[in-house]
C-alpha cells in the first residue's frame, strides 16, 4: 500500500470515529439549552415540545413538534388499568412517524420543565421510544422552562421562539419493540422472588399508606419495597436533574444500590420513570426495570400490600 494511500485510510479511519464520538455525545440522556440553542433546526434532530398546545403556538424553539402526552398515543388504559405501554404499537409508530421522525433521527425531548413532576413527561417518553427500539433520544434538561429563562430587562426570552403550529414532513418510523423492558405484575413478583430490589418512587405519604392514588385499590406499597421519592431526583424538586454525586449520596440514603436488578414503580409508571431514568441512564445500572403499571395495576389485580402506618 502506498504512502497516499494509508494516508487516505488513516484520514477515513479518524473521520469515522470522530462521527461516531459526535453521535454517541449528541445521544446522551441530558442536553443542555446551549446544546439546544447549537443544534436548533439541524437536520436529523427533532426537538418534541411536551407542553400545552397553546403554550407551543405562543412559543417554541424554531423548528420543534408538538406533541399530546396525555392524548397522542403514548399511554392507553387496558383492562382497568390506566397509562400503560400500548399493546398495539403501530398508532403510536405513525404518530412518531407525523411528528417527522424515523429511526435515524436524534429525537430530543421537551417537558414542561416547571417541577419534577413535568419532567416525568420526558422520562416516561424517553422511556417509551427505547422499548421501541430507539436509542437516539435525549431529554432537555430543566426543560422550556430553563430553556425560556434568560431574558432581557424587560422579561422577554432572549432564546430564539418561533410562534405558530410549524408542520413537519411525514417520516416513516419502524418499531424494533425490546419486550425484555417491560414489565408486568407477574414479572415483579418473579423478579422479587430472585432477589430484586423494589424502589417505590413515590411521595413518603402514598408508600406509607397514609394516602393512595384514585384509581388504586388498596394502599401502602408493595411489600420489602424501600421508597426514593422522584422528587429527590431533580434540584430542589425542579426541572433539572441533579448531578451523578448527589444522586449517588440519596440512593445511599434511602438504601438503593447503584447497580443490581430493581424494579421502578409508582402509580401509573409516570413517577416511576423519573426514578428509572436517573437510576439506568444518570447512573448506569442498566439492570433496573420499569414496572408501569405500578400500584394501580398491581392493586386492581388484587396483589398484597404493605402499609407502613395502618390507620384502620
Amino acid at each position: 500500500m502506498s504512502i497516499l494511500s494509508t494516508g487516505r485510510l488513516l484520514f477515513v479511519v479518524a473521520a469515522m470515529s470522530l462521527a461516531a464520538g459526535a453521535t454517541a455525545q449528541a445521544a446522551d440522556p441530558l442536553v443542555s439549552v446551549d446544546w439546544v440553542t447549537a443544534n436548533t433546526s439541524k437536520p436529523g434532530i427533532v426537538m418534541v415540545d411536551l407542553r400545552g398546545r397553546e403554550d407551543f403556538l405562543r412559543g417554541h424553539v424554531p423548528g420543534a413538534v408538538h406533541s399530546n402526552y396525555g392524548k397522542d398515543g403514548w399511554r392507553e388504559a387496558r383492562d382497568g388499568v390506566p397509562d400503560l405501554f400500548p399493546a398495539d404499537t403501530a398508532k403510536l409508530a405513525a404518530h412518531i412517524g407525523g411528528l417527522g421522525i424515523d429511526n435515524a433521527t436524534h429525537v430530543v425531548l421537551m417537558p414542561p420543565g416547571a417541577n419534577s413532576s413535568d419532567m416525568g413527561m420526558g422520562t416516561r417518553i424517553y422511556w417509551t421510544f427505547k422499548v421501541l427500539g430507539h436509542d437516539e433520544v435525549s431529554i432537555l434538561d430543566g426543560g422550556m422552562t430553563a430553556y425560556l429563562a434568560p431574558a432581557d430587562k424587560d422579561g422577554n426570552p432572549t432564546n430564539a421562539l418561533e410562534r405558530g403550529a410549524g408542520k413537519a414532513e411525514a417520516k416513516t418510523f419502524t418499531v424494533n419493540l425490546r419486550p425484555e423492558m417491560l414489565a408486568g405484575a407477574d414479572d415483579v413478583k418473579a423478579m422479587a422472588a430472585r432477589g430484586a430490589l423494589l424502589v417505590d418512587n413515590r411521595t413518603a405519604d402514598q408508600y406509607m399508606g397514609v394516602n393512595r392514588h384514585g384509581k388504586a385499590k388498596a394502599s401502602g406499597t408493595i411489600a420489602g419495597a424501600v421508597n426514593l421519592p422522584q422528587s429527590w431526583m431533580t434540584e430542589n424538586g425542579g426541572g433539572k436533574f441533579r448531578s451523578r454525586d448527589q444522586l449517588a449520596k440519596l440512593f445511599d440514603a434511602a438504601g438503593v444500590p447503584t447497580e443490581g436488578e430493581q424494579v421502578s414503580f409508582c402509580n401509573t409508571g409516570h413517577w416511576a420513570s423519573i426514578g428509572w431514568f436517573a437510576a439506568s441512564e444518570i447512573m448506569g445500572n442498566k439492570d433496573v426495570k420499569l414496572y408501569d403499571g405500578s400500584m394501580t395495576e398491581w392493586t386492581i389485580k388484587g396483589n398484597e400490600t404493605e402499609a407502613k402506618i395502618n390507620l384502620n
